[in-house]
């Protein structure tokens, strides 16, 4: 299993036997921490964890924890440390992405995984054997019917089974506010603040730290935020482009980048190096949903030249699913309405977008970080009233946000237009074509009933195909992965 992770974390390798249970580890080397490699060990020497990801507030806990029981400094031990003291509930305490296996020779045993899941873990259940993997590809080919999403949000143990220790969306947040609750100037100032902390809490690591930026707001605005925060520490932040040449994301990025200052670099891609990509990417995001796979094949080339210059990328993932960002968004005119829909977007995310971010940097050794899907972040997004964030009759998508940001952007591109990044790096426009044209009519009728929901257009078949050479026949997509309401 462990062979087949090596990419997520091609550092240094760690496992242990400990009790009824086996413990690997892949590492990707990002904090320099004495005693860094994993398996972590516990104060009582008798219990280990895992982890993929990384825990934002971890200095603050562990300044709450006995330090003599810390080994090393990484922000993974202290989750590992309060599981111990105060049991799995309070791991929602930790603001971060990840996921975790703790395990003990007294036959103990957890897994966890971060509460919108921007870290994966699936697991298999068969005949009393519980196996977890952060990807599909690494479990045994006789398991691989029996996978199943971990959900987020969520612990396991043998004796509790599945407890949710936190959600996504807090539990007050879920009801549209009053736009009486706060002031709009209040809410911008806010806004604004609260991005700001969330950037610069996860720049933390002794690596460089890069930004993938589309041109688009939301990149661009992490890059603003995380330049000036390098700029006064006498550092320049790494940007980062791809598209097709003369794409319209790749000219904005080079607007936002100029206008910053940022060390920019560019991956212009051909057509027919986007087509040849397509079978590896597929693989790669096990995932078919068409509109995944147009945006994960530049994904996936930005984060293998990426990967050449830096290993932690920030992105703009989830500002959409906060401040109503997509096009089809614009339709809704009643604000509870549109509410609903934010909520059920974000506690959406796990198995789309953010399935399709951590995979394709992953794939090459780099890690994405999504400081939008901060914890404080999405509580203060969906706290603000909706009404704010209606984008019908005329007014702008996310015009909150880029309000909250007014003057660290030139105008054009503060007020720029979304493009959804397949459309904007110019994927779709050389993908969507011949892989429609490689199936036809009549093989789209005999085989749109292999998943539930059915297969909707030629070219979701062609991915689909694809998807089943990769994990073989008995992997199910409805408990493994999410799909778009449209193809």
């Amino acid at each position: 299993m462990l062979e087949r992770l090596v990419h997520r974390g091609p550092d240094d390798e760690g496992q242990v036997a400990v009790g009824d249970a086996w413990l690997g580890h892949r590492r990707l080397s990002i904090v320099d921490v004495e005693g860094g490699h994993q398996p972590l060990v516990g104060a009582s020497g008798d219990v280990y964890l895992v982890g993929n990801g990384e825990v934002y507030n971890h200095a603050a806990i562990r300044a709450r924890l006995p330090e003599d029981h810390f080994k090393t400094s990484s922000d993974n031990e202290v989750a590992l440390h309060l599981v111990e003291r105060d049991g799995p509930d309070a791991l929602a305490q930790l603001n971060g992405m990840f996921a975790f296996v703790i395990a003990g020779e007294d036959g103990r045993f957890l897994a966890a995984r971060d509460p919108v899941g921007i870290k994966p873990l699936y697991w298999a259940r068969r005949d009393g054997e519980v196996v977890f993997a952060s990807e599909m590809n690494a479990f045994e080919s006789d398991m691989r019917g029996h996978i199943e999403v971990f959900p987020a949000g969520c612990y396991w143990t043998p004796e509790t089974g599945v407890v949710q220790f936190t959600t996504a969306v807090p539990a007050d947040a879920r009801s549209n506010p009053s736009p009486d609750a706060m002031s709009r100037d209040d809410a911008l100032v806010a806004t604004r603040e609260i991005l700001i902390d969330a950037v610069e809490r996860q720049m933390m690591g002794d690596v460089p730290v890069g930004v993938f930026l589309s041109g688009g707001l939301d990149s661009s605005l992490v890059a603003a935020i995380a330049q000036r925060y390098l700029r006064e520490r006498g550092q320049t932040l790494k940007t980062f482009a791809v598209g097709l040449a003369e794409s319209p994301d790749l000219l904005a990025a080079r607007v936002v980048a100029d206008f910053l200052g940022t060390e920019h670099h560019e991956r212009i891609y051909t057509a027919e190096e986007a087509t040849s990509t397509l079978p590896r990417v597929v693989a790669s995001i096990e995932a078919f949903d068409p509109s995944l796979v147009r945006s994960a094949v530049p994904n996936n080339m930005l984060a293998k030249f990426t990967a050449e210059h830096v290993k932690v990328v920030l992105t703009g993932e989830g500002a959409d699913e906060l401040f109503a960002g997509y096009e089809y968004m614009r339709d809704y005119s009643d604000a509870g309405e549109l509410h609903e829909e934010l909520v059920r977007s974000v506690e959406g995310l796990h198995n789309l977008n953010l399935q399709r971010c951590d995979r394709v940097t992953m794939a090459h050794g780099l890690e994405a970080r999504v400081p939008f899907l901060d914890r404080e972040v999405i509580d203060h997004a969906l706290r603000l009233p909706a009404e704010w964030k209606l984008s019908c009759d005329g007014r702008p998508e996310k015009e909150l946000l880029r309000e909250a940001f007014d003057g660290w952007l030139p105008d054009e591109l503060l007020w720029r237009d979304k493009s959804q990044f397949g459309d904007g790096s110019g994927a779709a426009s050389v993908l969507t074509h011949p892989f429609t044209e490689s199936i036809s009519h009549d093989e789209l009728e005999a085989e749109k009933h292999a998943v539930d929901p059915s297969l909707r257009t030629r070219e979701e078949l062609a991915y689909f195909r694809i998807f089943r050479e990769h994990l073989g026949e008995d992997v199910r997509p409805e408990r493994t992965l999410g799909r778009f309401a449209t193809a």
